[in-house]
C-alpha cells in the first residue's frame, strides 16, 4: 500500500507582504471602497461594453436590495440566484448579501431535476434568474429586469461574521448535491487571505471569464475583485481570442482559469498577453505537461492552487518564490492542512463552512475531532502527500483504483499519458476484473491513431510501476465535464 510521507507543509509566514487586515465582512468592506474611490473603474460590461464605477455599481445594489424587498425577500431568508455573467446580476448578488439575504448560487444549465433538488432542499423564498419562468412557485424576476423600487433597506451592511451568506451545492459527481453553508466571516476570510497572498492590490485588472455562479468565479474572482479595489473585464464566457483582446484593450494584470481553458490557451496562442503579472489556475488538477507549456506561451509561470465549496481556498503555491508544476502549494493564511495516514488532506480554519444545509449525519461524517481537543479537522475527501512542504493532490478518495491489492492515484497516471504523442485530453479510470479487482483504464482524447494498450504499456514502463500502467485503452471524442471543467469519471465506463 502506498503511505504519504511523514512531512509538514511550508507556512505562508515568510510569503506574505505584510500583516492580514483586519478582519470585516465583505459587505462593510465594499461599501467603504464604494466611498473611497467613488468615480474608479470596477466592472467592464459585456452587455453595454461600458466601464461601471464604484458609485454607479453602490446605487444599483441599493436599487436591488429595494426589489428584493419587494419580493418579499428579508434578512435570513435564501434566495436562488441562477445567473450568467453581467453587472446587473453581480449587483443582485451583492445587494442581497448587503442586506443579510442567504444567497443560493445555482448553475443556469441545470436540468429540471437538478434545479428541484436544490429548490425543494433550500427552500428559497424567491429566485432572480436568467429565466425565472424554470423555477414553478417561486416569484422572482431577471437580474436586469428587477420591478423598480424606492424602498430603503431595513437592515443594511449589518450582517454580523456569524450570519450564513452563501449555501452552495456541490457538484454533485458522487450522491445527491449537499448545501455547504458559509457565513460572512468564512467569505471574509478566504477572501481576505487569498488577496493578502497573491498581492492582489487596486492596481490590478481581471480577465473574469469563469461563471459567476460557480466558487472560483464569485468567491475567488468577483469577491476578490471587489475586496482588494481592482476591477474586471467581464466576458459572457471563455474565448481564448477574447481573453488577449481583452488584455490588449483593457491592460489586465490577471487572469483566472481552469486546466481546459489554459489548453484552449495554449492552442490558440493569444496576442498581448505580455501584461499578465498573474495567471492562476484550479477547479481541476492541471497536469505537468500543460502547466509548463502555458507557462512557456502565456510568458508567466501558471500559480496552482486548491479550494472546494466547503472551504472556499485551502492552499496555494506562493506567489514569490517557486511554483511547483504539479504542486497546490502550502496552506493560506490562517489555514491549517495535514495529510492524515490514510492519505486524507485535512484541513480547518476561519474559512470552513459552517456545515451542510439540514445534514446533521453529513456533517458528523465530514468534521473529524481534534485529538488535542482543538478545532475539528474537515475532511476533505481529497488524496495527497507532501512533497519537500508543498501539497501534492493525487485524486479524491472515491476514484482511488485498487489494482491487486495496490493503490494508483488516477491523476498520477493522467500526468504521465498527456505526455504521450498526439493525446489531447486523458482520464484514468478502474474497470472491474475477477483477477485484479480493478485494471487501470485510461480513456483518451487523441489527436491521430488512438494507441494499443501494448503501445501504452511500453511507452509507461520507464514512468510507471507496473500495476499502475493502463491495461485498457479507450478512446472518446471527449471528456465528460461539469461546469468548471471538472472530468466527471461516473459517466465513463468502469465504475
Amino acid at each position: 500500500m502506498d503511505t504519504a510521507p511523514a512531512q509538514s507543509l511550508r507556512s505562508w509566514s515568510g510569503h506574505l507582504a505584510g500583516p492580514l487586515p483586519e478582519r470585516a465582512t465583505l459587505p462593510r468592506i465594499w461599501s467603504k471602497r464604494f466611498t473611497e474611490a467613488p468615480r474608479a473603474p470596477l466592472w467592464w460590461s459585456p452587455q453595454s461594453g461600458q466601464w461601471w464605477s464604484g458609485e454607479r455599481f453602490d446605487e444599483a445594489t441599493r436599487r436591488a436590495a429595494g426589489s428584493l424587498a419587494d419580493l418579499g425577500v428579508g434578512p435570513g431568508d435564501r434566495l436562488l440566484w441562477s445567473c450568467s455573467s453581467s453587472v446587473e446580476a453581480i449587483a443582485v448578488h451583492v445587494a442581497a448579501l448587503r442586506s443579510g439575504v442567504v444567497v443560493v448560487p445555482v448553475n443556469p444549465g441545470y436540468s429540471g431535476r437538478e434545479v428541484r433538488h436544490i429548490v425543494d432542499d433550500a427552500r428559497p423564498v424567491a429566485v432572480v434568474a436568467d429565466d425565472p419562468e424554470r423555477f414553478v412557485g417561486l416569484p422572482g424576476a431577471r437580474p436586469g429586469n428587477l420591478p423598480p423600487s424606492d424602498r430603503v433597506p431595513a437592515r443594511w451592511d449589518e450582517a454580523t461574521g456569524e450570519d450564513p451568506a452563501l449555501i452552495g451545492y456541490t457538484s454533485g459527481t458522487t450522491g445527491a448535491p449537499k448545501g455547504a453553508v458559509l457565513t460572512h466571516d468564512n467569505l471574509a476570510a478566504a477572501t481576505q487571505g487569498l488577496v493578502a497572498a497573491w498581492r492582489w492590490t487596486a492596481e490590478d485588472r481581471l480577465v473574469h471569464a469563469l461563471p459567476i455562479f460557480h466558487a472560483h468565479g464569485l468567491c475567488v474572482g468577483l469577491y476578490g475583485t471587489l475586496t482588494s479595489g481592482a476591477s474586471a473585464v467581464l466576458l459572457p464566457g471563455f474565448d481564448p481570442t477574447a481573453v488577449g483582446e481583452a488584455a490588449r484593450v483593457h491592460g489586465a494584470t490577471m487572469f483566472f482559469g481552469v486546466p481546459t481553458m489554459y489548453h484552449r490557451l495554449v492552442a490558440d496562442r493569444p496576442s498581448s498577453v505580455h501584461s499578465w503579472r498573474l495567471c492562476a489556475s484550479g477547479s481541476a488538477p492541471m497536469s505537468a505537461e500543460l502547466h509548463r507549456r502555458a507557462s512557456e506561451v502565456l510568458g508567466t509561470q501558471i500559480l496552482e492552487r486548491y479550494g472546494m465549496t466547503e472551504t472556499l481556498m485551502n492552499t496555494s503555491n506562493p506567489y514569490v518564490g517557486e511554483r511547483r508544476a504539479g504542486s497546490v502549494g502550502f496552506p493560506l493564511p490562517e489555514v491549517e492542512a495535514m495529510v492524515d495516514p490514510s492519505g486524507e488532506i485535512l484541513v480547518r480554519g476561519p474559512h470552513v463552512m459552517a456545515g451542510y444545509w439540514q445534514r446533521p449525519a453529513a456533517n458528523e461524517e465530514s468534521f473529524r475531532p481534534d485529538d488535542t481537543g482543538g478545532p475539528a479537522w474537515f475532511r476533505t475527501g481529497d488524496l495527497g502527500h507532501v512533497d519537500d512542504g508543498y501539497l501534492v493532490i493525487q485524486g479524491r478518495a472515491k476514484e482511488l483504483i485498487i489494482s491487486g491489492g495496490y493503490n494508483v492515484y488516477p491523476a498520477e497516471v493522467e500526468d504521465v499519458l498527456m505526455t504521450y504523442p498526439g493525446v489531447v485530453e486523458v482520464a484514468v479510470t478502474g474497470t472491474p476484473s475477477d483477477e485484479w479487482g480493478e485494471v487501470v483504464t485510461a480513456w483518451m482524447v487523441m489527436d491521430g491513431d488512438l494507441p494499443t494498450a501494448d503501445q501504452i504499456a511500453g511507452f509507461c514502463a520507464s514512468r510507471l510501476a507496473g500495476y499502475k500502467r493502463p491495461r485498457l485503452v479507450r478512446a472518446v471524442d471527449a471528456l465528460p465535464r461539469n461546469a468548471l471543467g471538472k472530468i466527471v469519471r461516473s459517466e465513463l465506463g468502469g465504475r
